[in-house]
């Protein structure tokens, strides 16, 4: 509409101002330590906009311009902007108003104490694995559990399946009965389906020991000895055996078994289940039980570090509170690290098929369970204590040395193991194979490695957000940065392990938190099949993969027996990377405990400063 404005008795047609273009205020959705760097942003059009931040009496505490836009990020979105929040000190709820160019304003957030904020976040994510909990100690919880595959009490052991074809997850052959039976009820499931596995809840359990060993509570640690419990039936100390998996996601139209990914029910549904062998559904209900080793052989050393790890962690909770069970995690973890295959080591274990967690690197987890049982036999009065701490020593020196080095993650457990062997190292140790300085500088590598990326990133992620596990990832360097001031007590790295923690809470381009229930935003469609069939129960305190490459989507199918859910976020998508908040997006949507312990190791590391 054009207006017109009188001058010297004349109409003159005068053009209307520009109207403000509709943008997004993306915060993190919980909230900011009082001291901590605070930063919001600002998707939109090209051009100057101001910003203003009111608190939830409307009373404006903060104003400042948006300056140079950090890159474009889609055709709608041509532009992001950095808003420095990080004058708000006072504690409250505050929200952002932009005006100019672009229109928009934030969701509320907290600006309080960081153990205010993130402490209940620990909770949270305990309660997610108290919903995976398998077997017959289910908690009720929120998603009503009920006691669920009670035949993996006395599960039959079968030879390690061939996999092959072009995803290597294809069966060559039917599988084959040992004739043996194994105890392995319990455990949780892995993510939104209910396959067991060793190497994730070994992964996991270290994590959550970690934290439980700096703050006991006893939530976690009931959820602990919870796992601890399962992983001593996966581990058979007479016969020298370690199981790996409990159930087999895949199955075979040409063998005539169906997987456990092939069909979504209930899992108590599985022991209602009436099949004899040969049935498509019997491995359903009658969960194959995988060994990781021959009895007596060598482990897979990934395996048998972390597993070590897990269980000296559990013995360093326990030996002021229980003795006699720390003393027997402290045996079991010193059996399964002297089994270790270090040499031709070949393919590593970590699932049956390897693809499904492709690991290739194992000297980290080395690293880490020689570390654990140091810290360990120190608290319990063993003499070996020294020497463990030596071979740590050793297993970090190949780790900086070799080629598969990555940054905190299921495929990486370095940045643990580093932080505590550097606390050993602080009061001497002779004949160490590297230093405590050798440490700090591969904590400072892989953070630095985060760092570089972040800087290219208009919300200053450091992960590549067209690949898998972009919030444990995230969570990852959030954690290490916390890890690395803990060593050193330089504060180089906080700001950037912040913006990494706001990245996963809706400081993202789609504005969502990819913690279930947790911030203003979160996933409503989980792929996972508990949440998904029993209507309006919520998966609390679960983290999801996040963003992921937009050519790793395709038009997948309804999963068999699964509820339809969508929710639209695609206008949000760039051409690189995409989020689906779908049951059918398994690549942005699914939960798994991997992620999620990591997620309460930054949160707890969080809420420690």
């Amino acid at each position: 509409m054009i207006s017109s404005l009188l001058v010297g008795g004349l109409a003159v047609a005068v053009a209307p101002a520009a109207a403000a273009t509709a943008g997004e205020v993306r915060v993190d959705q919980v909230g900011y330590g009082i001291t901590e760097a605070k930063y919001a942003y600002l998707i939109g059009a090209s051009g100057s906009s101001s910003f203003t931040v009111v608190n939830d009496k409307g009373v404006k505490v903060l104003t400042g311009k948006t300056g140079s836009s950090l890159g474009s990020w889609s055709t709608k979105y041509k532009a992001v902007y950095q808003l420095d929040l990080s004058a708000l000190k006072t504690p409250g709820k505050y929200k952002v108003e932009v005006t100019g160019t672009n229109k928009a304003t934030s969701p509320l957030f907290r600006v309080d104490t960081t153990g205010n904020l993130f402490d209940p976040l620990v909770r949270a994510n305990n309660e997610f694995f108290q919903s995976q909990r398998d077997g017959k100690n289910v908690i009720p919880g929120r998603l009503g559990r009920k006691p669920s595959h009670l035949d993996d009490a006395n599960g039959a052991v079968y030879a390690e399946p061939k996999f092959g074809g072009a995803e290597g997850d294809e069966i060559l052959e039917p599988l084959k009965a040992t004739g043996a039976k194994r105890d392995v009820e319990g455990g949780w499931a892995d993510a939104g389906d209910y396959v067991k596995f060793t190497s994730n809840s070994a992964y996991s359990l270290a994590e959550m020991g970690f934290v439980l060993r700096e703050k006991y509570d006893p939530a976690l640690a009931e959820e602990v000895c919870f796992g601890l419990k399962w992983l001593d039936k996966m581990w058979d100390e007479q016969s020298k055996t370690l199981y790996a998996q409990v159930g087999i996601g895949t199955g075979s139209e040409k063998f005539g078994f169906l997987g456990d990914h092939d069909v979504w029910r209930l899992p108590e549904a599985d022991d209602a289940l009436n099949v004899k062998p040969g049935d498509a559904k019997y491995y359903v209900k009658y969960r194959p039980v995988f060994a990781a080793n021959a009895a007596g052989a060598q482990i897979s050393p990934n395996l048998a570090g972390r597993v070590a790890a897990a269980f000296a962690l559990g013995a360093q909770v326990q030996a002021d509170r229980d003795p006699a069970k720390a003393k027997k995690y402290f045996a079991e973890a010193a059996s399964i690290f002297a089994q270790a295959k270090t040499t031709n080591v070949g393919e590593l274990v970590s699932a049956f098929p390897h693809a499904y967690y492709p690991e290739d690197s194992w000297h980290d987890d080395m690293e880490l369970g020689a570390t654990q049982l140091a810290l360990a036999a120190k608290k319990l009065g063993d003499s070996k204590a020294d020497d463990y701490a030596r071979t740590a020593t050793q297993w970090a020196k190949e780790y900086i040395a070799g080629g598969d080095k990555s940054t905190l993650n299921l495929y990486d457990t370095s940045a643990l193991a580093h932080a505590d062997l550097a606390g050993i190292l602080k009061g001497g140790l002779s004949g160490a194979k590297v230093t405590e300085k050798d440490l700090v500088a591969d904590l400072r590598r892989q953070l630095d490695s985060g760092v570089a990326v972040a800087a290219k990133s208009p919300f200053r992620t450091a992960v590549e957000i067209t690949t898998f596990d972009a919030a444990s990832k995230s969570y990852g360097f959030a954690a290490t940065a916390r890890l690395y001031k803990r060593v050193t007590g330089d504060s180089k790295y906080d700001a950037f392990g912040v913006q990494q923690r706001n990245f996963t809470l809706g400081a993202n381009a789609w504005g969502v938190s990819l913690v279930v229930g947790i911030g203003t935003t979160w996933p409503q469609c989980p792929h996972h099949q508990i949440a998904n069939l029993i209507p309006d129960k919520l998966l609390y305190g679960a983290v999801v993969n996040g963003p992921n490459g937009t050519e790793l989507f395709s038009n997948e199918p309804l999963p068999e027996g699964s509820k339809a859910c969508t929710k639209p976020y695609e206008k949000f998508d760039s051409k690189a990377s995409r989020y689906m908040d779908s049951v059918i997006a398994w690549q942005t949507n699914e939960p798994a405990i991997d992620f999620t312990s990591t997620a309460l190791l930054a949160f707890s590391l969080a809420g420690r400063n």
